[in-house]
C-alpha cells in the first residue's frame, strides 16, 4: 500500500542545504526574538543632552495624493558643532536605518548587556541588516541600501542648538523593505554633514520598534528557495503520477536541480548530503509513496508570484513529456496541478500544447487537450471551438510535417468534441 508522508520531512535535507545558500545570501538569518524581548530592551526616555546631537523617532501620517500612508517622523535636537567656520556653511542632513533585532536579542541574552552598552556594541554594527528602499532616489550608489538625505540649511555658528525638537525628515514606510517581517528593533542613523567638504559635524543614534506586516526582503529570498523545494517535490509526483519513474525523467529533474539550485563554492559535506537527499526522494516515490500535492500548491501559492508558478508548471509538463509519452494519470495530476496553482487556463492549454503534443497523450482527455467541459455551456462550447478549429486549420498546411500531424489530430479531436458536447 502507498504510504502518506509529510513532504517537508520528505525533503528536510535538501531544504536544509537550500537555507545554507539563503544563510549567504542574507547573511542574517537569526532567530525572531517576540514583541516583550523587545520591550524589554528599549531604553526608557531620558531628556536630551543639548550639548550633543539628538533624535528621536515617531510613527505619523503623510499625504499621498487624496489618502495619507504612515511615515517615520524623525526628529533632532541639540547642538551641531562647526568648529572651522569660515563663513555660514551649508549642511546636508543623512538618515539610514538599520535593523538590529536579531543581533540586540542575541547580544542581550547572551552577555546580559544592559541597553545602551548594546547599541554601542560592535557586534551590533557588523550584524546589523541594513533596510532598503524601492524608491531608487534614496538608494546608496549600485546597492538597494536605504539613504536618505536632504538640505538642512546653513550654520550660522560655530555651535548651532535646536532648544526644541523639530522634525528634520518625513520617511514614507512604503518606500522601505525591511529585512523580516514581523515586529522589528530599528535603529536610525541621523548624521549633519559638511555639504562642501562632506565631513560629519555631528551624528546621533535613535530605536524605535515597528510591527513590519509585509515580506521582507530576507523573507523573500527564502521564499524563493522554499518554492524550488517544492518544486522539486511537484516535479517528482508528477513522474510517479502513473507509479513508475523512468531514468529519463529523474534526470531531466535532476538537472533542473543542478540549474537552480547552485551548489558552487559549497563544501564537498554539502553537496553529498545534496546527493542523499535526492537519493532518498527517489527511493520515497519508488515505493509507491505519495505526496498531498494540493498542500503543497496551496503554499506555493501563498509564497510565490505567478510567473513563478508557470515555470514550474512548464518544469512538470516536461517531465510528463520526456519518455516520449504523457500517461493519462499524469495528465489528469497536471490538470489539477494548473488549477490549485490557479493558472489561466487558456495559457496552461498553450503550453501543454506546446509541450505536449496530441499524438504523444495515451489517452485523448479533451477537457485536458481542448479546453473544454460540460459546465461551460452550449453556445460558450461553440465559440471555444470555433476558435481552436480556425487556430488548427490554419497549421495543416505548414512546412513541418510535425505541425500538420498535430494539427490533423487537433481538427479530429474539434469535430468529435463539437458532436459530444454540441450535437
Amino acid at each position: 500500500m502507498a504510504g502518506h508522508f509529510n513532504y517537508i520531512s520528505l525533503i528536510s535535507p535538501i531544504r536544509n542545504f537550500l537555507f545554507r545558500i539563503s544563510d549567504r545570501l542574507s547573511n542574517a538569518r537569526l532567530a525572531m526574538p517576540q514583541k516583550a524581548n523587545l520591550e524589554q530592551i528599549a531604553e526608557q526616555p531620558v531628556a536630551p543632552d543639548m550639548q550633543i546631537l539628538n533624535c528621536r523617532v515617531q510613527l505619523t501620517k503623510q499625504k499621498k495624493g487624496a489618502s495619507a500612508c504612515d511615515a517615520f517622523a524623525v526628529e533632532i535636537c541639540g547642538s551641531i558643532h562647526n568648529p572651522r567656520l569660515q563663513s555660514q556653511t551649508d549642511t546636508i542632513l543623512k538618515i539610514s536605518i538599520t535593523d538590529i533585532t536579531d543581533v540586540v536579542h542575541q547580544l542581550h541574552n547572551k552577555n546580559r548587556l544592559s541597553p545602551r552598552h548594546i547599541f554601542e556594541s560592535e557586534v551590533l554594527q557588523d550584524k546589523a541588516m541594513p533596510v532598503h528602499s524601492n524608491i531608487k532616489e534614496w538608494q546608496l550608489q549600485n546597492s538597494p541600501v536605504f539613504c536618505y538625505k536632504t538640505d538642512l540649511g546653513k550654520l550660522p555658528n560655530e555651535v548651532t542648538t535646536l532648544s526644541d525638537w523639530t522634525v528634520a525628515a518625513r520617511i514614507r514606510l512604503d518606500w522601505l523593505t525591511f529585512p523580516p517581517r514581523g515586529n522589528r528593533n530599528l535603529q536610525f542613523n541621523v548624521s549633519v554633514l559638511s555639504r562642501n567638504s562632506g565631513d560629519e559635524l555631528a551624528c546621533a543614534l535613535c530605536t524605535f520598534i515597528h510591527e513590519n506586516t509585509e515580506y521582507g526582503y530576507i523573507d523573500l529570498q527564502e521564499n524563493i528557495q522554499r518554492a524550488k523545494i517544492l518544486t522539486v517535490a511537484l516535479a517528482f509526483a508528477v513522474s510517479a503520477a502513473d507509479k513508475k519513474l523512468y531514468d529519463c525523467e529523474i534526470e531531466l529533474i535532476k538537472n533542473w536541480v543542478r540549474e537552480n539550485l547552485d551548489t558552487v563554492g559549497s563544501s564537498d559535506k554539502v553537496r553529498h548530503n545534496f546527493d542523499k537527499a535526492l537519493k532518498k526522494t527517489i527511493t520515497f516515490f519508488q515505493n509507491g509513496n505519495q505526496l498531498n500535492t494540493y498542500k503543497i500548491c496551496r503554499e506555493i501559492v501563498e509564497i510565490a508570484p505567478v510567473a513563478n508558478r508557470y515555470d514550474i508548471l512548464e518544469l512538470c509538463l516536461y517531465v510528463a513529456q520526456a519518455k516520449g509519452f504523457a500517461a493519462a494519470e499524469e495528465l489528469a495530476l497536471l490538470k489539477d496541478l494548473a488549477k490549485w496553482l490557479e493558472a489561466d487556463t487558456e495559457r496552461f492549454n498553450e503550453m501543454t500544447e506546446r509541450i505536449l503534443p496530441v499524438n504523444i497523450h495515451q489517452v485523448k482527455d479533451m477537457e485536458v487537450i481542448l479546453g473544454v467541459n460540460p459546465r461551460m455551456g452550449k453556445e460558450n462550447t461553440r465559440r471555444h471551438l470555433n476558435k481552436l478549429f480556425c487556430k488548427w486549420n490554419s497549421r495543416v498546411t505548414n512546412p513541418d510535417p510535425a505541425i500538420q500531424n498535430q494539427a490533423d489530430q487537433m481538427l479530429k479531436l474539434i469535430a468529435e468534441a463539437r458532436s459530444q458536447y454540441i450535437g
